[in-house]
């Protein structure tokens, strides 16, 4: 019988909690000793607060972190090396590309830690991107990279990263969409526009914030009905703008607080287009069959730009809008709806829990010194080749 593992598994944002939730049910349903620990990174915890209490994960420990963004990411760093020298475990198994992520698998290769990365190998190739940092940080720190798909393994192996140390797994929210048990919506009973933005590239910038008022009134003119449920951090901005009242009397529009996540998705798969700047929105519209929007310059989903589901458009009004008129026809509709979702098939947890038992996977999670003489450099010969 195959010894059970002692995993923490660190959460810090919504998006984490809803892709680990089923992770970790299914790592104990094996018999794995799971720790979680809600990092406490998003600031408002009515940010993921609720979605631990509706996917039922209840964290072993939560932190709470104080002050600015850099005093919140040192106590992040500072906790997380108290919370592994004193449990010690197997493995930390991270997420993605928050904090949460390089910050915890630090303090784990501190220890002697294995690190496994959910979510490996994806690449905006944006070098202004935090997130993308974060994941080449990961990159460098993780033992077992879990890459989402083929293309994102590919971009692990070009970096570098030896092959035997990467899976495929595919990703883990498209597990968290069927549980809700949200259903795609046929073509013709779809309604309207669903839109998101939340990153501060669209919504810290003045300019950029008036841009995405002025936009979501064009849809609201255009595409109604518009339902944008409003982020902490861009209400925050709308406020401080002057700019909430304005974009809350549009016509067609509707602004609402967060949405639980069940909520969103069935107002999702019931869109006939997704505008949004979130990563994971792209991946859920994909498997429920709807056409997205992506207000962004780049993404690290680019499976869904190749096969056509995904639109990149950046933060500009007539751009996004010539995009939601071509996606709008029922052909479009047709089109995306057939298409097969490329970030997984609903069963990366089982996946996961599944690899860990394998005693070659089991004996990549732990760093090693390597052995005398078995260290190659580089042939210079192959240089600029």
């Amino acid at each position: 019988m195959t010894t059970a593992l002692r995993v923490t598994v660190p959460v810090g944002t919504r998006p984490e909690v809803i892709k680990l939730a089923g992770v970790v049910a299914a790592l104990r349903a094996r018999g794995h000793e799971v720790r979680c620990v809600a990092t406490g990174q998003h600031a408002d915890p009515t940010m993921y607060a609720e979605v631990f209490a509706g996917l039922g994960l209840v964290p072993d420990a939560a932190w709470a972190l104080e002050g600015d963004e850099g005093q919140r990411v040192g106590a992040l760093l500072a906790n997380a090396f108290t919370e592994l020298a004193t449990s010690r475990p197997d493995a930390v198994l991270v997420l993605g590309d928050t904090y949460t992520a390089p910050l915890v698998a630090m303090a784990a290769r501190r220890y002697g830690i294995g690190v496994i990365h959910l979510e490996a190998g994806l690449r905006s190739f944006n070098d202004t991107s935090m997130e993308e940092s974060n994941r080449k940080m990961v990159a460098a720190l993780a033992t077992l990279h879990l890459a989402p798909t083929q293309l994102a393994a590919r971009f692990l192996r070009a970096e570098g990263v030896p092959a035997e140390r990467i899976r495929v797994v595919g990703n883990p929210v498209i597990d968290a969409v069927r549980q809700t048990g949200v259903c795609r919506v046929p073509v013709e009973e779809r309604r309207g526009v669903l839109v998101t933005a939340h990153r501060a590239t669209n919504v810290d910038d003045p300019a950029r914030l008036l841009e995405l008022v002025e936009l979501v009134e064009d849809l609201g003119r255009h595409h109604a009905p518009v339902l944008f449920p409003l982020h902490p951090r861009t209400r925050s901005r709308l406020v401080d703008s002057g700019l909430l009242d304005r974009l809350g009397a549009a016509d067609g529009v509707r602004l609402v607080g967060p949405l639980p996540y069940a909520d969103l998705l069935v107002r999702l798969a019931a869109s006939r287009v997704v505008v949004t700047d979130s990563g994971g929105l792209q991946e859920e519209a994909s498997w429920l069959g709807v056409p997205a929007v992506v207000m962004r310059s780049t993404t690290p989903r680019w499976e869904g730009v190749e096969q056509g589901s995904a639109r990149l458009t950046g933060l500009d009004r007539l751009a996004v809008t010539t995009a939601v008129a071509d996606l709008w026809s029922n052909n479009a509709q047709l089109r995306v709806a057939a298409l097969e979702c490329p970030y997984g098939d609903g069963r990366t947890a089982q996946r996961v829990a599944t690899l860990l038992t394998d005693s070659v996977v089991r004996s990549l999670l732990t760093p090693r010194e390597p052995l005398l003489g078995e260290v190659e450099l580089p042939d210079p010969r192959e240089e600029g080749r």
